[in-house]
């Protein structure tokens, strides 16, 4: 596996390396799917419209068990753009020979990426708290239930995103160094096994990241147990 800290080359001051490289290659791949799965909407989807369909209707239905159906649709677009960035990141690992490819690395596998990613979180949620609430009463509910509470609540804040960063991260480079030992330990059957338990853990990491991202939301808008 290469490292990931790895500089490729500079634009000014800022060092590039793989993990940006790659991160550059899945935003653009994203908004190219984007485009071919949204410009000619049919009543009788073709194939890429039903998939992407029935992605949206699922993870819907996903974010709206934490947020309620109401802003689980509002902020759709803000939790499923998490999602599908990182799934596909995780995923950009089982491209064969990726550890030797130059200028290629997992993102979710750099520390500065999955910080990156918590810091987003981090302003995210608060911006749709004070969105909701009004900036006051958003102010004010640090001070429950109890105003001594408060240095505590604020310390949360702070963890939330910095425990958001270092379990994906550390989720993902673990993953991808003991795959990486263990092929070369079992050469013949368990890089199949391993593929196969990839898919599904690369799929659960990125369910775990919106799925505490949707937890926070919802605390910071206050959803009503109703809905």
């Amino acid at each position: 596996m290469e490292e990931t800290a790895n500089v490729l080359f500079h634009i000014g001051p800022l060092e590039v390396t793989g993990a940006v490289t790659t991160t550059w290659a899945i935003i653009l791949l994203l908004t190219v799917i984007s485009i071919l799965a949204t410009r000619n909407l049919k009543d009788v989807p073709g194939p890429l419209q039903a998939l992407a369909e029935i992605a949206v209707t699922r993870l819907e239905k996903f974010f709206a068990q934490n947020l309620g159906e109401k802003y689980a649709r509002k902020y759709f677009s803000v939790f499923a753009t998490f999602f599908i960035f990182i799934i596909v990141s995780n995923y950009t690992g089982e491209i064969p020979g990726a550890g030797h490819i130059v200028g290629f690395s997992v993102p979710s596998a750099c520390l500065s990426v999955t910080a990156g990613l918590a810091v987003v979180a981090f302003f995210t949620t608060h911006t749709l708290g004070i969105r909701e609430r009004g900036f006051k009463e958003y102010l004010l509910s640090f001070t429950k239930p109890v105003v001594l509470l408060l240095p505590i609540t604020i310390l949360e804040q702070f963890i939330r995103p910095l425990s958001l960063a270092l379990r994906l991260y550390g989720n993902m480079y673990g993953e991808e160094l003991v795959t990486e030992n263990l092929y070369r330990i079992f050469a013949i059957g368990m890089p199949i096994l391993m593929n196969v338990l990839s898919l599904i853990f690369c799929f659960i990491q990125a369910m775990v990241f919106t799925m505490l991202l949707s937890i926070y939301v919802a605390e910071a808008v206050e959803v009503e147990a109703e809905e």
